[in-house]
């Protein structure tokens, strides 16, 4: 980093929250719901994942989103900025309209912020993270509230041998404030891109207005699908090139990576694409393991969960990298945060849509900006 760009403003991880369903289920649960031909030491040997969170029908993926962006403000302490904007990464809306995001800050109490969801799979929040920086980098913002939250139980098959063993529900949530580029947390370069030639290797071919949702419908068109070699091929290509182009936008070579996080979608794709990229082993996180594939939230979650486990010193060059489907890729480097992180396990419960904001935290209220969120 020159001399003139040291002091620039960017996005600074103020703190982290996360929120994963209660309910752990095994390789071998999984395997006897769907009566699959399969086996635990199958999946683990081949994907590297023993077990997963799954959220029950009474959660939805806008009460994950909330429950993570609301220990993400615990977490602060009264300490961080007052977000100014909500941007939640899902491909698992609570409903195909409205978007999901303005009725996550509404629960939250924040008042009339801007809000958003984007959608690109499981590179949606390295998209979230940099469309965030973008706008604290030109003034828009000051503080934007990064949300990743997924529930993949409700459009994956538990019938398909192929995906059913590989996802789980979660959701982790990023506080973001203005600050400079040296410090740690903070937020440098990135890459992305897209591929939309490959837009059916991963899908859910049903429920938009090319083809609406409709139960005579089979199968195969109603659930999630993935088409498992053509991903992988892809999926290590495309991570391992956009993970060099940050490198190289940051100025660093893969040697001086600290802390490396991928996309928690298969343990020999992420070993593939450090490998390729040139990270060594020792440097290289992630929990695919405990929680599977979180396919946007994946990346969050992993980073708290390196965070608070206090494995990687705060300012050591980072990178993350994500692919999903889209096709879509991205890739950010950072200075690894030093960031309280809270980590909850929210109820199971049924939600109306219109019921009313959920209160924040007494320790939460130093945070509230009455003048900025009373609602007109």
């Amino acid at each position: 980093m020159t001399g003139a760009e040291r002091g620039l403003r960017t996005a600074v991880v103020a703190a982290v929250g996360t929120a994963l369903p209660r309910r752990v289920v095994t390789n071998g649960q999984v395997i006897a719901r769907g009566g699959l031909d399969s086996t635990d030491e199958w999946i683990a040997s081949r994907t590297g994942i023993h077990r997963r969170r799954l959220a029950g029908p009474g959660t939805s993926t806008g009460d994950l989103a909330t429950a993570a962006a609301r220990a993400a403000l615990e977490a602060a302490d009264g300490r961080g900025p007052y977000p100014d904007l909500v941007l939640l990464a899902t491909t698992t809306p609570d409903r195909p309209c409205p978007a999901t995001a303005p009725e996550v800050a509404h629960r939250l109490g924040l008042g009339p912020v801007p809000a958003f969801d984007l959608a690109a799979v499981c590179s949606g929040f390295l998209y979230a993270l940099t469309t965030a920086n973008a706008l604290v980098r030109s003034g828009s913002c000051r503080a934007p509230l990064v949300v990743a939250a997924e529930k993949y139980s409700a459009i994956v098959d538990p019938l398909d041998r192929d995906t059913a063993p590989l996802f789980g529900d979660g959701a982790a949530a990023v506080l973001l404030r203005a600050g400079s580029v040296d410090e740690p947390g903070a937020v440098l370069a990135g890459d992305w891109g897209s591929d939309g030639g490959g837009s059916d290797l991963i899908a859910v071919e049903a429920g938009g207005t090319r083809l609406p949702a409709d139960g005579r419908l089979p199968r195969e068109q109603r659930y999630f699908r993935m088409s498992g070699r053509q991903v992988y091929a892809h999926a290590v290509r495309r991570m391992a090139a956009s993970a060099g182009a940050a490198l190289a936008a940051t100025g660093w070579r893969p040697s001086e990576v600290r802390a490396f996080i991928g996309h928690q979608a298969n343990q020999r794709i992420l070993d593939a694409v450090a490998d390729r990229v040139g990270i060594a082993p020792p440097h290289r996180f992630g929990n695919i393991g405990e929680v599977g594939n979180t396919a946007g939230a994946s990346i969050p979650l992993a980073l708290a969960d390196t965070l608070a486990r206090g494995l990687v010193a705060p300012g050591a060059p980072t990178l993350l990298t994500a692919f999903g489907g889209g096709l879509t890729w991205s890739s950010v480097t950072l200075r690894w945060p030093d960031a309280p992180v809270r980590a909850v396990e929210p109820p199971d419960r049924p939600r109306h849509p219109a019921a009313a904001p959920d209160p924040l935290p007494t320790d939460t209220a130093p945070l509230r900006a009455p003048q900025e969120v009373s609602t007109p």
